[in-house]
């Protein structure tokens, strides 16, 4: 655990064991725990489950790509100062010990489960002893004729060393025995596996049954034919491996004149980056696997022997199958807006503010929001925020039109969004050549905030319009992210917004902002204020309430905060996806919180910060979660619900469902572990997603609002 995690507020009556603050690290290794639960789940479809397990895999790629590297990094740059290297060894060890069993537990049911009741449902992943005469032949023929012009198999001696092997990548280690073509023994090759050849390869029809689908996986196919590759030698062994690498982007801001050129060139070298894990088949003999430790100078800790492929994540193309759709969730029309039907969505937002809840209601308005505006003559200029819009985007295609159009395009591009790092530096080289003025946020902070402004003319003169959100532009993203997005013409939330783009074109201090709470300013201490105010009213005996929703909570000054907020009385619910280092359920200093995770079909995205305050119920959303990051370090954007009627359907639809849910649920107990949500006897199951899907979902907006009766919250 982190030095900073030992120190608790003074005025917290009781530190229980291990601490006052839960372990990042093992909190994130908690999450995906949960992940694998819905893989496990016999009651969710096959290849959804399949799915899961994929997201595990990604997950833990990044956890040691981001986190262990960090960890690493920290403990190396540390080493000479007593007490905090070995806080952070034993992190490391914990966490190695985690991902062990995790990983363990993936390849048991991906081998037990996954892959059998593939094959009764007739997807066959064929291993080399089960192929019949006739797909081996096939197989045989399309090594020949596909894979081995491709391969270039390295034999180590002087001349030939150790090669870079690139991060994440399908490689092969073989031990030769007798001498080769110049009569000289070595005995160790190393072979990559091209990235242009497919991972997963289906066979054809006509060698499947009738009902079915056969595949095959490009690591099975190279190790079938291993001995083709070295005529004259005899293979001892082999084994596939993987090495994972720090992915971490650094370039000093501070030095370099043109971001995007630094950044273009660190981006090759993220591929090769430090060594912090090595992946190798379960059968690899030890003195290989030894090799390679010693060749990536990675500690044996770290040393994953998997019982298949060592990368899982390329199941998802089978999990991606355009076929065998009983074998994934049922489908699901998101619902759209009644109130944006019309063909000017202008005319609607001058009428009320509207509020989006993605996935369930489309995505389409927002894209429908800057589409009119690129097309609108009335429309004088348009300024963006842009983080993660992908590859494909409508979006991005209507600002680039915009600019041909004349009109004055602002897009402020996060270049250092990981592993979105390319996506935007080509749309920010795209934008440029439009005329669009492209502007790279601020030195040292990532501009994470959700905005989007049109100023269009009109009869009285300029007026603005906004879009304000949870998540992320991306038209992809937003069909299985949940979030929240505001479309407004409020002048002082639009007045907000330019100051906002000003501040971040300009680099000089945001003038005075009335409505937002803006990262890294005064978002921190407004969360902290709102919290204080709850306990200064719980302290006078009136009820005090906080519900928050967010992906990660990890800041030692808010979680001071909410402890503080819990001696004093106040009821508070947190519903954290991920990491969660706040310890709930303490006797004497958290025993008011709750804390609970939603892992469903869809991925929970949307922050959402409740203070009922004397029944005046703010409301605010947020792009950032409560971590130090995006508090300090990030520029982020918290903005209020006004309308009441908008009140009631974020209480109802973005945190109501979510506290009763008793189906995808999990309560992190003070021990740091948490357990799955079970209704009791004769109880119904209540799903805070399925629920949404039913009332959203198209053919069933309701269009209407209920009546604001007392507290909905605290009458609970």
């Amino acid at each position: 655990m982190d030095m900073k995690h030992k120190a608790i507020d003074t005025e917290a009556r009781t530190i229980p064991e291990g601490g006052a603050f839960l372990n990042r690290e093992l909190s994130l290794l908690e999450f995906n725990r949960r992940v694998l639960a819905q893989a496990e789940d016999p009651s969710i479809p096959l290849l959804e489950r399949l799915r899961f397990l994929t997201i595990v895999s990604g997950n833990l790629d990044e956890f040691f790509e981001v986190r262990v590297a960090s960890l690493l990094a920290q403990h190396q740059m540390e080493a000479g100062h007593s007490g905090v290297p070995h806080a952070v060894h034993h992190t490391l060890e914990r966490a190695s010990a985690e991902c062990r069993h995790l990983i363990d537990r993936q390849y048991k049911l991906f081998n037990q489960q996954i892959v059998p009741q593939l094959a009764e449902n007739g997807i066959h992943m064929l291993r080399r002893s089960e192929r019949n005469a006739a797909q081996r032949a096939w197989v045989k023929a399309f090594f020949d004729k596909e894979v081995r012009p491709l391969l270039t198999p390295i034999g180590l001696d002087p001349a030939h060393p150790f090669p870079r092997v690139v991060n994440k990548s399908l490689n092969f280690i073989v031990e030769l025995a007798g001498k080769d073509a110049f009569g000289r023994g070595t005995g160790i090759a190393i072979m990559k596996a091209p990235r242009v050849l497919p991972r997963v390869i289906r066979l054809p029809s006509e060698l499947s049954d009738k009902k079915g689908e056969s595949y095959c996986l490009l690591s099975s196919v190279i190790q079938a034919h291993m001995a083709d590759l070295f005529t004259g030698r005899e293979v001892v062994s082999y084994s596939q491996f993987r090495v994972t690498r720090n992915s971490d982007l650094w370039v000093d801001e501070d030095e370099v004149k043109n971001l995007r050129q630094a950044l273009q060139s660190e981006l090759h070298a993220r591929n090769y980056g430090f060594a912090v894990r090595l992946e190798v088949g379960r059968a690899c003999p030890p003195h290989l696997s030894n090799f390679l430790l010693e060749q990536f100078d990675i500690d044996r800790s770290r040393l994953f022997a998997v019982d298949g492929p060592v990368n899982l994540g390329r199941m998802l193309e089978i999990a991606n199958t355009k076929d065998k759709s009983e074998l994934k969730f049922p489908p699901f029309t998101p619902g759209f807006p009644p109130k944006l039907t019309g063909p000017d969505i202008f005319s609607a937002l001058r009428r009320q503010d509207v509020l989006l809840h993605h996935p369930f209601e489309s995505f389409q308005p927002v894209i429908d929001f800057i589409q009119q505006a690129a097309a609108d003559p009335c429309v004088a200029a348009i300024k963006q925020t842009i983080y993660r819009a992908g590859m494909n985007s409508d979006l991005m295609e209507a600002l680039i039109a915009a600019a041909r159009r004349g009109k004055e395009v602002t897009v402020i591009v996060e270049l250092m969004a990981r592993f979105d790092e390319e996506a935007n530096i080509n749309w920010a080289e795209r934008l440029e050549q439009a005329g669009a003025q492209v502007v790279y946020g601020v030195v040292g902070l990532k501009t994470h905030a959700k905005l989007a402004l049109v100023l269009r003319r009109e009869e009285n003169g300029l007026r603005r319009y906004a879009h304000l959100g949870t998540g992320n532009y991306n038209s992809t993203t937003a069909k299985f992210y949940t979030d929240f997005g505001l479309l407004t013409c409020d002048d002082e939330i639009t007045a907000d917004v330019n100051e906002v783009f000003i501040h971040l074109t300009s680099l000089t201090r945001p003038k005075a902002i009335n409505s937002l709470w803006l990262a890294p300013f005064s978002l921190q201490k407004e969360v902290v204020r709102a919290i204080r105010d709850e306990a200064t009213i719980a302290k006078a005996g009136r009820p005090g309430r906080i519900i928050a929703k967010m992906n990660s909570l990890t800041d030692d000054s808010v979680i001071k905060a909410l402890y503080e907020a819990s001696q004093a009385g106040v009821r508070i619910d947190l519903i954290v996806r991920g990491a969660c280092s706040l310890r709930p359920g303490v006797k004497g200093l958290s025993e008011n919180i709750k804390v609970r995770s939603i892992v469903g079909r869809f991925l929970e995205h949307s922050r959402i910060f409740y203070f009922r305050n004397d029944l005046k119920h703010d409301i605010y959303l947020s792009s950032a979660d409560w971590m130090n990051r995006n508090l300090f370090r990030r520029v982020e954007v918290a903005f209020p619900v006004r309308s009441p009627a908008l009140k009631r359907r974020v209480l109802r639809e973005g945190l109501h469902p979510y506290l009763k849910d008793n189906v995808n649920a999990w309560e992190l107990g003070s021990d740091g572990h948490y357990r799955r949500k079970k209704t009791r006897s004769g109880q119904k199951g209540s799903c805070a997603q399925q629920q949404l899907m039913e009332m959203l979902g198209a053919d069933k907006h309701p269009n209407k609002e209920i009546e604001h009766g007392p507290d909905p919250v605290a009458a609970r």
